[in-house]
């Protein structure tokens, strides 16, 4: 009898059997849900976060008395808050995060994630809540280098978590030389600045337009408003991405094109004040989430595919510095839109 042929170190893991496939596809749908639980919420209720207790006679709390009803601060800069953290850990993950082991990171990140909302409920004031803020950005960070990690080394699944199906495949991250992982980190950088231009662009609409969006004659208040601009965002890309394997997109860049042309779109909008309503601010949300969670899901996809098994954790780790990195560039450029047209 022949001697079974060792498995190469570039072969792709053998497919799980289907019960295994729909386990490993259940855990990670939660593990993705409960790591961006914090970081969603936080910006949901960043108009909240930031309004002050109370207000001048005959106005609303928070506003200034602008044409824009502007809070005194910027939502940019709970934007800022939520990301700058993530942005640290994930530039610091492709040199240091193999030295700590899975269980320690998920137990860190659940940690971050209850000490979040328990700081920003127990805060009496902003600075409090921002504090809270950067515990959920850690959260979210360091589960999200952690898992998406560990997610590019399973085959496709649909929808709880056993072992690798190849031990050897393992991202560990350890035992590449400088010229390997700059190989590995130049190889994915085309999925990576594409996703960055993405992620400024509906950031700065989320948080640097949306609360400048405000239709005083609709029934919802400003907050309001706000809140379901956040929700409709959320769901488009909880849609698209949990669509990527039905509809993929291989050029990530023109994704970031349709969502520039939406950035620029509402930004004439704000001044302009030429949209006919709040239904139709809502569908221009809804697009431009369905083009965020297409980018998300389809630039780490092919990132997975197209990396070699030894260094696909560290190509999924560069490829999600990119997002991140468009991030926290949106979150200035929020502060800024918010000075230019509230005057604070």
């Amino acid at each position: 009898m022949a001697e079974e042929e060792p498995l190469l170190p570039d072969a792709p893991p053998p497919a799980p059997p289907p019960a295994e496939r729909w386990r490993d596809g259940a855990a990670f749908w939660l593990l993705g849900l409960c790591n961006n639980l914090p970081y969603v919420v936080m910006l949901s209720a960043a108009r909240d976060l930031l309004q002050p207790p109370t207000a001048r006679p005959g106005q609303p709390p928070g506003s200034n008395g602008s044409a824009f009803d502007c809070n005194p601060q910027s939502t940019g800069a709970v934007l800022l808050a939520d990301i700058l953290p993530t942005l640290l850990i994930k530039l610091a993950a492709p040199f240091v995060i193999h030295l700590l082991p899975y269980n320690s990171r998920v137990v860190a990140a659940a940690l971050c994630a209850w000490g979040s909302f328990g700081l920003v409920a127990a805060a009496a004031g902003s600075a409090l809540s921002l504090g809270g803020v950067v515990l959920a950005s850690a959260a979210s960070g360091l589960g999200e280098v952690t898992f998406l990690g560990l997610a590019s080394q399973y085959p496709r699944y649909f929808f709880l978590l056993g072992p690798p199906p190849c031990p050897t495949a393992l991202p560990h991250g350890g035992g590449l030389t400088a010229g390997e992982r700059w190989q590995v980190a130049k190889a994915a950088l085309p999925q990576a600045a594409p996703l960055a231009v993405v992620y400024f662009a509906e950031y700065f609409i989320n948080q640097g337009l949306l609360e400048l969006l405000y239709f005083p004659d609709a029934a919802l208040t400003h907050n309001e408003q706000y809140r379901w601009y956040q929700l409709i965002y959320q769901g488009g890309v909880f849609l698209a991405r949990s669509s990527v394997r039905c509809l993929r997109c291989r050029r990530v860049g023109l994704l970031a094109l349709l969502q520039v042309l939406n950035a620029a779109l509402l930004l004439a909008a704000v001044p302009g004040r030429f949209l006919p309503g709040f239904g139709a601010a809502c569908a221009l949300v809804l697009g431009e989430g369905l083009v965020g969670g297409g980018a998300y899901g389809s630039g780490f996809s092919n990132v997975a595919e197209q990396a070699a098994p030894w260094g696909r954790a560290l190509a999924v780790a560069v490829a999600a510095l990119g997002d991140t990195v468009g991030v926290a560039l949106a979150g200035g450029a929020a502060v800024g839109i918010h000075r230019l047209f509230c005057g604070a």
